[in-house]
């Protein structure tokens, strides 16, 4: 797919934006860094500097694609064809060659237009978005919405989406690779540098196209779309070209062995002939009638429709393709890597409760009219020092952002657990706003999936307050001491032990759980994460989906295993795995990360155990690298999901990548294969079926088409052979070529495919795309086709009293009958005659009623008739005709029951 520059309006006057101070740049774009741009500033920068994009895809026009009707074989072998006709005086017959020259050039344009334009338009499915703050509000926009000024907040995983200058950082890391060629992640800050410095230099600068890698922090946008760097290096984005598949590349190898096959077969029939004492003419006429019906031509373009239309059904379903070839290997899937939040279970967290040192504080829905309670009874949440600064802790340690009361914005911005803590936090009266405008955030210490924390340091009248969340056991290795209501206790060894077995017993309840700690300083220079105060631990809910449990009983009926590989407590995994059918009765055995080593230095016992587990807990990004690489040792096909920016190598490395796409991170989602916009564990479970459809269709649609061109050479060859009359003739070859091929070839490429697909095991990724079982079906087939035909053929003249034109009719006739139902015994082996995937397609339905009454019309047409060289068969004619057009289709079913 070709891409071009898109002409841009002059960039802002920003100059040098690294060397000057950040109050002078904001000052210059006019923007309060607190409040954003208002919607109608925005709606003026967007008309003066135009929107935030660097290319556009270049649609394949309209001539490109006609004109790429007349580059093929077929086209130059029926030119040949009609310049023989003319060249000897046959000017009917030149002109029908024409015709079928501008009958086969059109099905062409329009299937390629079809799929041309399926394909641009699953490329449009996939928008980059960022996230801004406007009117106060930080929202997420699509990125090419942004407008200089415009105050970008980010963290790891975050593409860039423009040119932004520094306001704030906290361990803030990009990947700039593609612009510098520095492979390792550059740190950011918000000081100056100098005005000489090169692009790699420039650390307080963030540049459209790389990824943030670690860490948060907020920039402003100086430079959109072709003003900013990536902008002026053309040559990253001038030209990007579309890749074959795999599976094109075989089937475009196929039919390239084909076309040299059939032209020898070819050759062989028109000398065979010639000697035989038939007209030359006529025998050059059939060869190459023959080289175009028998090359498979439409393979590469039905293949295409074919794929196009089960993305689409993907799509439908929640699941974006962004690499074809995943379409393959979706089809021989048999190992799924799938984290726990957000996949197996809503992703719609909800606080439950807080165990503090007063005792443990459930929290209800907003229909109850108190919302906490202890010892189920109501309690004011202000009242309560402990549970009060817990609840501020959870709100002023987070990223996340809820509408303002009264505002047209519904949705709430940031990972769902934080959105739950600011949920319970304004449950007891406690508002973001006015909390953080009390005590206005000084610094942030970003979550680190190696510490497991997240910290903030918060301005106080004196001192600043530090607000601490994290994982339990990290939380409890970093607190000194205790907040009671006798006031602050030590944290002995005695008391961390029995916290610890607080939280073992929550997570047993299936609940997420996150530990909060506090302390007051002096200063923001301080480590955040020593001699902290334990304050309590919250208990958050994300049930299981209502659909997880049949979607991985249905996964193990079709031979897939489903391993659970989280980052959370081995308690709460094992719960959720028993609630979704992943060991019984959460007696399931849970490997820990710490306890994974380098797949190279496993003992044979260990690698076994590691193969055969079904739950990971306390995992890292590194450990699931080392998982899949086990697996894909032992042979398997691997899909894993992933949503974070660490997620990334894993999601390479996996044969099918698996992105969130709603909790997930920019880098996630452009390093995977395939994009879930539900985040839902079932879509993986409906775009694994749809792979192996599509798949199972091209091989239908292949077997079909050279069963069909296999009878047509051998009912020509057969006859020159054996020196009798030809049963086809150049021209009516043609005709079926147009008729029989290609619409019944379509109809199986786009079927649904057979609802029971999921209950058979996955494909071998080795096995060919044709067989030999499929070699050798494509061989029966096409001799009951020719048997049939040919018989029909004698018959006429025996039992008839035909003359030449009538055999030929009814030879014709009963080829082209035959081939149609023989779209019947496409059915899979294993499913009944009259109800399967083939007679539940309303498009092979569709496609037999407009082949049959182009083929009347060939028989009755006068017009038609007469270039085609067709009489009306009569009665006795139609009754020998649909009699043995039969024979294929019932010997073929007789095939498929007793020899699967």
């Amino acid at each position: 797919m070709q891409k071009k520059l898109v002409d841009q309006k002059p960039a802002p006057p920003v100059r040098d934006a690294w060397a000057r101070p950040v109050e002078e740049i904001l000052r210059e774009l006019e923007v309060d860094p607190l409040h954003g741009l208002s919607h109608s500033e925005v709606r003026k920068r967007l008309h003066k500097y135009g929107h935030n994009s660097l290319t556009e895809t270049k649609r394949k026009s309209i001539i490109s694609i006609l004109m790429d009707q007349f580059r093929s074989l077929m086209i130059v072998l029926l030119l040949m064809a009609a310049a023989v006709s003319l060249f000897f005086q046959e000017y009917v017959e030149g002109i029908a060659i024409a015709a079928v020259i501008a009958i086969n050039t059109a099905i062409g344009f329009l299937t390629e237009m079809s799929a041309v334009r399926s394909m641009e338009a699953l490329q449009r499915m996939t928008k980059v978005s960022t996230k801004a703050r406007r009117n106060g509000t930080v929202k997420e926009i699509p990125a090419d919405q942004l407008v200089p000024g415009d105050i970008v907040v980010l963290e790891g995983g975050d593409i860039v989406s423009a040119d932004l200058r520094v306001i704030q950082a906290s361990k803030l890391q990009a990947d700039e690779s593609a612009l510098t060629g520095e492979s390792v992640p550059v740190g950011k800050h918000r000081e100056t540098v100098d005005a000489d410095s090169v692009l790699a230099d420039r650390k307080n600068m963030l540049f459209k196209g790389t990824a943030v890698t670690r860490g948060s922090g907020e920039g402003v946008a100086v430079s959109t779309g072709m003003a900013t760097e990536l902008g002026h290096i053309s040559a990253l984005v001038e030209e990007a070209v579309q890749e074959q598949t795999p599976l094109e590349k075989r089937l475009h190898q196929l039919g390239r062995n084909l076309i040299w096959l059939t032209l020898a077969i070819a050759i062989f029939v028109a000398i065979s002939g010639i000697f035989a004492g038939k007209e030359m003419v006529l025998m050059v006429k059939t060869a190459i009638a023959l080289a175009v019906a028998a090359v498979p031509e439409g393979l590469p373009i039905v293949a295409t429709i074919a794929l196009a239309r089960g993305m689409f059904r993907m799509a439908r379903r929640n699941a974006i393709i962004n690499q074809l070839s995943a379409v393959e290997s979706l089809g021989s899937t048999n190992v799924i890597f799938t984290d726990k939040t957000g996949t197996l279970t809503e992703n719609k967290m909800t606080v439950m409760k807080y165990a503090l040192s007063s005792g443990e504080i459930t929290v209800g829905s907003e229909e109850e009219e108190a919302k906490f309670r202890r010892n189920g009874q109501p309690i004011d949440p202000k009242a309560d020092d402990i549970l009060r600064n817990a609840l501020e802790i959870g709100v002023l340690c987070n990223n996340a952002a809820l509408p303002e009361p009264g505002s047209k914005e519904q949705a709430s911005v940031g990972d769902p657990l934080e959105v739950a803590l600011l949920i319970a936090g304004a449950k007891a009266g406690i508002n973001q706003r006015e909390l953080t405008a009390a005590q206005p955030e000084a610094r942030e210490e970003a979550f680190d999936s190696d510490t497991k924390l997240m910290g903030t340091f918060n301005k106080l009248s004196e001192g600043f307050r530090v607000a601490v969340k994290g994982a339990p056991e990290a939380v409890l290795s970093a607190c000194s001491s205790i907040r009671t209501p006798e006031g602050m206790k030590e944290m002995t060894e005695q008391v961390r032990r029995e916290w610890l077995e607080r939280n073992e017993k929550m997570a047993q309840e299936g609940l997420r759980i996150l530990a909060l700690e506090t302390k007051t300083i002096a200063s923001t220079g301080e480590p955040p994460y020593k001699d902290l105060t334990l304050v309590g631990l919250v208990g958050l809910l994300d049930p299981p989906r209502s659909q997880v449990r049949d979607s991985i009983a249905l996964c193990h009926k079709a031979g897939i295993r489903v391993i659970m590989v989280t980052g959370d407590q081995p308690v709460t995994a094992r719960s959720v795995g028993a609630s979704v059918g992943l060991g019984a009765d959460g007696e399931a055995e849970v490997i820990q990360g710490k306890h994974l080593r380098d797949p190279e230095q496993l003992s044979e016992e260990d690698r076994r155990r590691l193969i055969e587990a079904n739950i990971f807990a306390r995992v890292s990004p590194k450990q699931k690298l080392d998982l899949i690489t086990l697996h894909q040792k032992s042979k398997s096909i691997v899909a894993m999901t992933g949503d974070g920016v660490n997620d990334a190598p894993a999601l390479k490395k996996a044969d099918i990548g698996v992105a969130m796409g709603l909790r997930g991170t920019q880098v996630a989602r452009e390093a995977a294969d395939m994009v879930l916009k539900d985040d839902a564990f079932s879509t993986i479970v409906a775009a694994i079926e749809q792979g192996r459809v599509i798949f199972n269709n091209i091989r239908k649609f292949i077997v079909y088409l050279l069963s069909c061109n296999v009878s047509e050479i051998l009912i020509v060859s057969l006859a020159s052979i054996v020196r009798a009359p030809l049963p086809l003739l150049p021209l009516q070859i043609l005709f079926l070529n147009l008729v029989t091929d290609v619409f019944p070839a379509l109809a199986l490429g786009v079927g649904e495919g057979d609802p029971e697909i999921m209950k058979r095991p996955p494909r071998d990724p080795k096995e060919s795309l044709i067989t030999r079982r499929h070699w050798g079906a494509i061989s029966i087939y096409g001799a009951l086709i020719t048997v049939a035909v040919l018989t029909a053929f004698g018959l006429a003249f025996v039992w008839l009293d035909a003359d030449y034109k009538l055999a030929v009719t009814v030879s014709f006739v009963t080829l082209a009958l035959a081939q149609l139902w023989h779209v019947f015994n496409m059915r899979d082996r294993d499913t009944v005659p009259f109800r399967n995937e083939i007679t539940r397609n309303r498009y092979v339905w569709g496609a037999l009623i407009l082949c049959v009454g182009l083929l009347l019309l060939a028989v009755y047409l006068p017009i038609l008739a007469l270039v085609l060289n067709l009489t009306d068969p009569g009665q006795k004619g139609w009754a020998l005709i649909v009699g043995m057009s039969l024979v294929p289709l019932v010997i073929g079913q007789l095939f498929n029951r007793f020899f699967p």
